[in-house]
């Protein structure tokens, strides 16, 4: 396994750099502080977050501002964006930077690196191996399909997200039914449009993933398969922006931390994060799907900063991709994870 180096840019260097673009150019346009993702020279590192919802350690974070007290001691600030259902419908607001540190799985993040380079993994979170915690997905069918197992959805028409989870599942179950991936045609929608493509009959069945799973069981759609019954290798994570990494990991780091010690804290007081702004509306959630929710927090695992070993995920989830056409070359692990932790004790911090 390749080892993951990170190099820093010394500070020294930088400073030199940045009088000579303002000798230049004037200071107003050398971007002393670090970047483009920094928003603007002085104000420091800016982590830009989509909006957390109603639930979860972020909502939570959010209503308390927490991430706001904690990062302006590292001279960073957060700035909160808008809603978005899955990685894979983030990836717009990546690309333009509006979005700079994301949540997702192993697969949409190698998804996205196989046609772009600007963003890596600093976190993955281990699987929840308890079987009595609820589940966050699943292969689905109407109620009342014939559908009784993966073979019966031969020549069928199933949703899942490109590049994404749904996809990687379904192409495992595929796999470890023997069926060719040829054999099904996947319909490429995000959870949205999956969701209203399902309601209506445009589709056959739909690996649904992340809080579309739940509502959709919820309306009684039937369960083929879920990742707990296959080789699933694709772990949850975080990942940023490259420049936001290389520039400021103190910032990430602290986002990191605070990450850690609210999900400890969920872990231990799951009803605490649950309806954080809301007790009423849309957003709200009551009954067997609030009970079911503060079930997962209770059960859910911790992130950890990235490590050598997790190359490993990378690798296998990337053999799938590559290997069906998801993706045209395989990612390699030291392209996709960055080491935090080595970035933060390497004495060349910005």
């Amino acid at each position: 396994m390749p080892t993951f180096r990170h190099r820093p840019r010394p500070r020294r260097s930088r400073l030199l750099a940045c009088a000579a673009a303002a000798a230049l150019l004037g200071p107003a346009a050398a971007a002393c502080d670090g970047s483009a993702s920094a928003g603007g020279p002085g104000t420091g590192a800016v982590l830009r977050l989509k909006d957390p919802g109603n639930e979860g350690v972020l909502a939570y974070a959010k209503r308390e501002g927490i991430l706001e007290k904690r990062l302006k001691a590292v001279g960073a600030r957060v700035e909160w964006g808008g809603s978005y259902a899955s990685f894979t419908a983030t990836i717009d607001a990546v690309r333009s930077r509006s979005v700079n540190v994301l949540e997702g799985a192993v697969s949409p993040a190698l998804g996205y690196l196989s046609t772009s380079r600007d963003i890596k993994i600093f976190a993955f979170t281990d699987p929840v191996t308890d079987r009595a915690a609820p589940r966050e997905d699943g292969l689905v069918v109407p109620a009342g399909s014939p559908a009784r197992s993966v073979h019966d959805l031969v020549g069928k028409r199933i949703a899942v997200n490109k590049g994404g989870r749904g996809e990687y599942l379904l192409l495992l179950a595929l796999k470890e039914a023997g069926i060719p991936a040829a054999r099904v045609q996947r319909v490429y929608l995000n959870p949205d449009q999956a969701a209203s493509a399902f309601a209506t009959g445009k589709v056959d069945a739909w690996w649904a993933i992340v809080r579309a799973y739940p509502e959709v069981v919820a309306k009684g759609a039937r369960v083929l398969r879920q990742s707990r019954d296959l080789p699933d290798k694709d772990l949850n994570i975080w990942a940023a922006r490259t420049e936001l990494l290389d520039r400021h990991p103190e910032a990430v780091g602290t986002f990191l931390d605070v990450l850690r010690e609210l999900s400890e804290q969920e872990r231990r007081e799951p009803e605490k994060f649950q309806n954080v702004f809301l007790k009423k509306g849309p957003t709200a959630v009551t009954g067997a799907r609030l009970a079911e929710d503060i079930a997962k927090a209770r059960h859910g695992n911790v992130p950890r900063h990235a490590a050598r070993e997790d190359g490993a995920y990378v690798k296998a989830v990337s053999d799938v991709f590559s290997a069906n056409g998801v993706i045209r070359t395989a990612v390699r692990p030291e392209d996709a994870i960055f080491d935090l932790r080595a970035a933060l004790t390497s004495g060349t911090r910005p």
